[in-house]
């Protein structure tokens, strides 16, 4: 979308980023979005720290996202699916769950994305963003493109060290600063 902006004189860190797929029907097997999310973690330098698929159910989605925050070696959790509208969409529910912060920006830069893609059906993706206990946590759409929208311009920079102005990852060391404070 836009203009390189990584400085090459800084280093890549890696980060541990878990891929969670929220779904009643998918497997390992036929997971395309997952997939995509996973391969691209992958080949970017991250660690693909954990894979999951659950089924959509707020307390299974929100105990899942909690045992990850709790888990030192996870920094970020993507998931994919049940951002939509339908009665068994519960994803952005259990994400709102547990984050201490929303993360905003991240679904209006979504939805500017989207729309130049698919147009005013953006509106039906509840993409979200937020952060707790020190760990980035984002909810896409389960469609391959929509994970790939996500990641590509989106994700990938911000979770990206060397990106300027500013990005996600420098300021990991700080997200958890309030229960350091007396």
């Amino acid at each position: 979308m836009s203009a390189s902006r990584i400085d090459d004189t800084r280093d890549f860190i890696p980060v541990g980023i878990a891929v969670l797929t929220v779904s009643d029907t998918r497997a390992l097997a036929d997971d395309r979005s997952g997939d995509v999310l996973a391969g691209r973690v992958e080949a970017s330098g991250h660690r693909l720290a954990d894979r999951r698929i659950v089924r959509d159910e707020r307390a299974e989605i929100a105990d899942t996202l909690r045992g990850w925050i709790a888990d030192p070696a996870v920094d970020c959790v993507i998931s994919t699916g049940g951002t939509g509208l339908t009665g068994r969409d519960v994803t952005v529910e259990a994400h709102f769950d547990v984050y201490e912060k929303e993360i905003e920006g991240f679904a209006a830069l979504f939805h500017m994305i989207s729309f130049a893609k698919i147009g005013t059906s953006t509106m039906q993706s509840r993409a979200c963003g937020g952060v707790a206990g020190g760990t980035y946590l984002f909810a896409l759409p389960g469609s391959p493109g929509a994970c790939k929208d996500g990641w590509d311009d989106i994700l990938s920079l911000q979770l990206d060290y060397r990106h300027r102005p500013c990005n996600l990852i420098e300021i990991m060391p700080r997200l958890d600063e309030h229960l350091r404070r007396k």
